[in-house]
C-alpha cells in the first residue's frame, strides 16, 4: 500500500529508520553501510532504503528540510508502515561556543516557537520531548564504539533566513541554553508523541553562529559517519 508521497509496499520498512534531510545523505549511508540495500521509495527524489546492518533489519529514509516535510515523512511511516522508531539524523548550527564543527549532539529535547504541535494536535507546548528509551541505546552505542556525545536541549527552528531586526538569538542561546539549531525535530518528536512510537535526534556539527567554520555540501552528504554509525548501532540494539 503507498501513499502520495511513498511508493513502497507495507512491508519494505523495517521497524526502525534513521532519517537524515539530505536524500543523498540517505542513499551514501545506503551504499556505504547497508548490507544489500533496496531502494523501496524515490517520490519525488526522496530516497528510502531498506538493507540490513550486521545482519539486522534497518531502513534510511530522507525527510526534506523543514517540520511540514518531516512532518509528513515521519507521520506516514509509523501509521501506514509499522514504523515503531524513527532516529533524525541531520546537520545542525552550533549556538555554544564549547561545540566545534563534527560534534555529535543528542537531543534531549526539542524547543520551538512553530505551530506544528498546536495545528496537529492541539500541544501548545513549545517543547517535546524524545523517547527516553530510544535516547538510551543511542547513549550505549555511542559509549561502546567510543564516541562523545553532547546531550541537551535543542531549537527547532521555521525559519533559515531572518531579517535583521527580528531578535531571537539571546532567548535561544543564552535564556533557555540551546545547544544547537536545526529545523525537524519537534515535528517529528510530535509525531511519535501522538502516535505512541519512537523517536530520537542526533545531530552532527555542520556550522557555527559563534566561529566562522563551515562544512561544505559534499561533507554534509558523506562525513557524518560517527552519527551514523551510532544510529547504526542503535537501530538494531535490544
Amino acid at each position: 500500500m503507498s501513499t502520495p508521497h511513498n511508493s513502497a509496499e507495507k512491508g519494505q520498512f523495517a521497524k526502525t529508520v534513521l532519517m537524515p534531510g539530505d536524500p543523498l545523505r540517505a542513499k551514501f549511508i545506503a551504499e556505504t553501510f547497508l548490507e544489500n540495500p533496496v531502494l523501496v521509495n524515490n517520490v519525488r527524489g526522496v530516497q528510502g532504503y531498506t538493507g540490513t546492518w550486521k545482519g539486522k533489519p534497518v531502513s534510511v529514509m530522507a525527510s526534506g528540510m523543514g517540520m511540514p516535510s518531516i512532518g509528513i515523512y515521519s507521520y506516514e511511516l509509523f501509521t501506514e508502515y509499522d514504523v515503531e522508531n524513527i532516529i533524525r539524523i541531520g546537520s545542525a548550527g552550533a549556538y555554544q561556543p564549547e561545540l566545534k564543527l563534527f560534534d555529535v549532539i543528542l537531543a534531549d529535547a526539542a524547543y520551538s516557537d512553530s505551530s506544528f504541535a498546536r495545528e496537529q494536535c492541539g500541544n501548545t507546548s513549545d517543547t517535546i520531548k524524545p523517547s527516553a528509551e530510544l535516547n538510551e541505546k543511542i547513549k550505549k552505542a555511542a559509549a561502546n564504539l567510543g564516541m562523545k556525545i553532547t546531550e541537551g536541549l535543542i531549537h527547532s527552528s521555521d525559519v533559515f533566513y531572518r531579517e535583521k531586526n527580528v531578535t531571537y538569538l539571546p532567548k535561544v542561546m543564552n535564556e533557555l541554553h540551546c545547544l544547537a539549531v536545526e529545523m525537524e525535530s519537534f515535528a517529528l518528536f510530535s509525531n511519535a508523541n501522538v502516535l505512541g512510537k519512537n523517536a530520537a535526534c542526533l545531530l552532527t556539527v555542520s556550522d557555527s553562529f559563534v566561529s566562522p567554520e563551515i562544512t561544505t555540501a559534499e561533507q554534509r552528504q558523506t562525513a557524518f559517519t560517527d552519527m551514523m554509525k551510532i544510529a547504526l548501532d542503535a537501530a538494531i540494539a535490544d
